[in-house]
């Protein structure tokens, strides 16, 4: 997947590709730029990212027609850097719905990083045939994350426990209507 945002920075999310993949969950930075051909950061290859990186590796092994639907490494093309990831959890389900996610390197935080990737994400999400609904899952407390999604008109549908990251807020959006208000 590669798009541009309309914020006040301009990124692209970049899908890998199957060897980068395998790179990043291996930790692997170095073979991650090599393969992409991106300027990869050490922030990718953080103990979450990385289990979310192998666990996007598998789906794409096990299906590439799944590639444009997963996560892809946040550019910001005009600084020549990588400042995060962001993309979908997988392809829209039955009910039409995809989850979004993102992930920016603190040193790049407070920036508009993370607001142009969701602005990608959303983008994309209306345009595609079969979307109906986006989701974000939020951790109660990142409340920077809360005040972004409430921005593009998101509401709160219920919550749900993240192995992971614990308790967590679920919020929807039409794919259509998720636009900055």
């Amino acid at each position: 997947m590669v798009g541009e945002s309309r914020a006040a920075v301009l990124v692209e999310v970049v899908s890998p590709g199957l060897p980068t993949l395998r790179a990043l969950a291996d930790g692997d930075v170095g073979v991650a730029a090599r393969t992409s051909g991106l300027p990869m950061i050490a922030y990718l290859t953080e103990p979450d990212l990385r289990r979310a990186w192998g666990l996007r590796y598998e789906q794409v092994r096990a299906d590439s027609s799944v590639a444009a639907w997963t996560t892809g490494v946040v550019l910001d093309r005009q600084r020549g850097i990588c400042v995060g990831c962001a993309g979908y959890h997988g392809p829209p389900d039955a009910r039409g719905m995809v989850e979004v996610g993102y992930a920016i390197d603190p040193q790049y935080r407070r920036r508009g990083y993370a607001r142009a990737a969701l602005e990608v994400l959303l983008d994309r999400a209306a345009r595609a045939p079969g979307v109906r609904v986006v989701r974000a899952s939020i951790g109660q407390d990142n409340q920077p994350s809360l005040a972004l999604v409430s921005g593009y008109g998101f509401v709160r549908v219920g919550e749900q426990l993240d192995p992971i990251d614990g308790v967590e807020f679920v919020y929807e959006v039409a794919a259509r209507t998720g636009r900055l208000r």
